[in-house]
């Protein structure tokens, strides 16, 4: 079992956490700071997770001077997070340049546009008037083909979706931070960035809904995400 380190201050013994504490820290801070970011890239909020950020790279930067006083298996775990959460920077960097980018290029796109506009006008006017270009009727559209492709797309849709079976959330908080991610993931994929939830009111609602259900005579309740008609639903089912 892992001690506990303690330090005497102004009379009082106060706990420090110990190595798999901080561990554990670091593996749940990355995880926020995953659902954060998406949420930032989306348009859920209106800054970075600055904070969050600088508690993991503290932990990071405090576990990279201590290496030699880990232990094997705590070497082997806090290498795999540290590799983890450099990828993710490197991604989240990426898309912080990409959103600024279509920030700026947005600003000036009016502009831009404006002056292409006119560009063309001229363009046009210097041009020789051209014949007139004899149209051919496109081919009958082959309505069932049309149909047998749209339910391939809607069941290929479905087939896709994410489930997961909850009997009660308030003690199945990693299930919930789940699909609460695999939401955000969709959204983002799609392009919805409007009333996105936050995390905590995402679990009020789970908690309210799988209990509502189970008064119906439910005992394990069944959410799903999917794609349909290239939104995102969210959907709750009795299972069991």
């Amino acid at each position: 079992m892992p001690t506990r380190r303690t330090l005497e201050f102004a009379g009082y013994d106060t706990a420090m956490p110990t190595v798999d504490e901080d561990l554990n820290q670091i593996e749940r801070d990355v995880r926020t700071l995953k659902i954060e970011y998406e949420q930032y890239f989306g348009g859920g909020r209106p800054r970075p997770p600055a904070d969050t950020q600088w508690r993991v790279d503290t932990l990071v930067r405090r576990y990279n001077e201590r290496t030699a006083e880990l232990s094997f298996g705590q070497r082997f775990r806090f290498n795999n997070l540290s590799q983890t959460y450099a990828k993710y920077q490197e991604m989240w960097r990426k898309k912080t340049m990409q959103k600024e980018s279509g920030a700026q290029q947005h600003h000036f796109g009016a502009a831009a546009k404006a002056v292409e506009a006119e560009r063309l006008r001229k363009a046009a006017l210097q041009q020789p008037a051209a014949e007139p270009v004899k149209t051919v009727a496109p081919p009958p559209l082959d309505f069932r083909a049309a149909e047998a492709a749209a339910r391939a797309e809607a069941v290929h849709e479905t087939a896709t979706a994410f489930a997961l079976s909850f009997s009660n959330p308030e003690h199945e908080k990693e299930k919930v931070y789940t699909l609460y991610e695999k939401l955000i993931e969709a959204r983002s994929e799609t392009g919805e960035r409007s009333n996105t939830p936050s995390l905590k009111d995402f679990e009020r609602f789970v908690q309210q809904k799988t209990k509502d259900l189970r008064d119906k005579g439910g005992r394990e309740i069944e959410y799903s995400v999917s794609v349909e008609g290239g939104r995102v639903k969210l959907k709750a089912r009795i299972s069991s």
